[in-house]
């Protein structure tokens, strides 16, 4: 058996002509409320599964489903010929409405075998010029796919191939719900190396150090760990020290780290993108480049690599630099990822050149505690 990869929230495409046998392919791998048939659709809104002057509006009722189902977080399957790019776009758009990824399952078998098929049922009345138009419409599709905006795409392009094929469900990165903790969430660092160890002691974390007297790394005698809230760069006077320790703390799995809007910001500096070095950018580049190519190239990778938010313990935690509001938990796209770094931005900024942000915090009500930082808020004591 093959085994293949689909993101266990997601909205799948099976892509392939009349008589591929796209539905009891989908019958074997996918549970019978997971499947939208458009054929079932058209039977829905015209008694008869094969009147083609129905289909918009049964594409219409087969959106208005999948939509449904992908608010609630339930992967979902369109079982429909998908082989034009127009009638994928409006998945496509359904998909990216809902922040999940999009996957296309191709079944790209032959013009013959899917002719013949269609010749031994006696409600598909088409010529197998249909067939021949559909397959030519579905090669063409293959070069196109990934830059439509399909994250995956699996290509089966012989019975054998379909026959041997088995799926895993893969959780997104952002998915730790089985992660339960004890957990310290530690907000922005900023380059504070001294204050970082000084409030790891008092958490009572015993900080590790190299032959250098570097600290790379930190443990809790109860097997607590950190999750870092982002932006452990800029402004302070050691963001190399909070990089290598933070860093040397999640290779360890002693803690856990999502992006900041700094972390993001330096790795486009780093990629030799047109940033602006504000903020004490400048700063951390010239630490960085006193600390060598290898250093560098390693913090490029990680900074990189680091995920918008976490949704831990259940679900019940959930850790962005930003905040994040319910709907986004869990999900994916880049709105979701720029609401964690930002938060929820009016595109305006303030008499201090900052960002005007609207205060969704004040209107959330969802299940999960959010833990974030980003937004410093000035409190008077009484």
């Amino acid at each position: 058996m093959t085994e293949l990869a689909i993101p266990r929230l997601s909205l799948v495409l099976l892509v392939g002509t009349s008589g591929s046998g796209k539905s009891t392919f989908a019958a074997e791998h996918f549970a019978p409320t997971e499947v939208i048939s458009s054929d079932d659709c058209r039977a829905m809104v015209s008694d008869d599964a094969n009147d083609q002057g129905a289909t918009g509006d049964a594409f219409d009722v087969l959106e208005y489903i999948a939509g449904k189902r992908l608010s609630r977080g339930l992967l979902t399957v369109i079982d429909a010929t998908n082989v034009q790019a127009s009638s994928r776009k409006s998945l496509l758009a359904l998909a990216k409405e809902h922040d999940v990824l999009p996957v296309a399952i191709v079944l790209d078998l032959p013009v013959s075998l899917a002719v013949e098929r269609n010749a031994s049922r006696p409600d598909r009345t088409f010529g197998s010029h249909v067939v021949k138009r559909q397959h030519d419409q579905l090669r063409r599709s293959l070069r196109s796919l990934k830059r439509e905006g399909f994250r995956t795409v699996h290509v089966l392009d012989s019975v054998e191939a379909v026959a041997q094929v088995s799926f895993s469900r893969t959780r997104l990165f952002n998915d730790r719900s089985d992660d339960h903790g004890p957990f310290d969430v530690i907000g922005d660092v900023h380059g504070c190396l001294g204050e970082l160890r000084e409030l790891l002691a008092r958490l009572e974390y015993a900080v590790i150090e190299d032959a250098d007297g570097q600290s790379v790394d930190a443990t809790h005698p109860d097997g607590r760990r950190v999750v870092f809230v982002g932006d452990l760069v800029d402004r302070g006077p050691d963001s190399v020290g909070v990089l290598r320790l933070a860093m040397g703390m999640v290779a360890s799995g002693n803690a856990l780290c999502v992006s900041g809007n700094h972390e993001a910001k330096l790795v486009r500096a780093l990629s030799r993108k047109d940033v602006t070095p504000s903020h004490g950018l400048q700063g951390t580049l010239d630490e960085l480049s006193a600390a060598g190519s290898e250093f560098t190239a390693a913090v490029r990778e990680f900074c990189d690599g680091l995920v918008a938010h976490y949704v831990l313990d259940g679900g019940r935690l959930v850790v962005a630099h930003a905040g994040l509001t319910e709907k986004y938990h869990g999900r994916a796209s880049g709105r979701v990822r720029a609401f964690a770094l930002y938060g929820d931005t009016s595109g305006e900024t303030d008499e201090f050149g900052l960002s005007v942000r609207y205060p969704w915090a004040d209107d959330y009500r969802g299940a999960a505690t959010v833990l974030y930082g980003h937004t410093p808020v000035p409190t008077t004591s009484g």
